[in-house]
């Protein structure tokens, strides 16, 4: 295994996001082995979103997407635990908030795009 796998980052993407492309961008620039996971069409399993959110220090419904018209319409006002916002995440991951820039022990919700220095060794 090489050491570039071990410091290799994660970018949680949807290719239809303005800021998720320019943060997809502005990492390759530097980091041109990033995993890109297109999360629309790989959904993260419940294990993999619960590694993320502890990554991020976050609880899943941070991480909710609140002015998307299917939250609006199914989940607005409603109050779940910790395991059924994940539940949710998977079954529309579009409510899932993008991008996430994950490293090591640790992940950033790139909004706005600048805070992937945050991340990354270009500081």
């Amino acid at each position: 295994m090489s050491v570039t796998l071990f410091y290799m980052y994660q970018i949680y993407h949807n290719p239809r996001c303005k800021t998720s492309r320019a943060v997809l961008n502005e990492l390759l620039k530097n980091n041109p082995d990033s995993e890109i996971i297109e999360y629309l069409k790989s959904i993260p399993s419940a294990a993999d979103l619960k590694k993320l959110l502890a990554k991020l220090n976050l609880k899943p419904q941070d991480i909710i997407r609140r002015n998307e018209k299917i939250f609006k319409e199914k989940f607005r006002g409603k109050k779940f635990t910790d395991d059924e916002w994940i539940l949710v995440m998977r079954e529309y991951p579009v409510l899932i908030e993008r991008p996430i820039v994950s490293r090591r022990n640790k992940a950033i919700i790139c909004r706005p795009p600048d805070r992937l220095t945050e991340i990354t060794d270009k500081q």
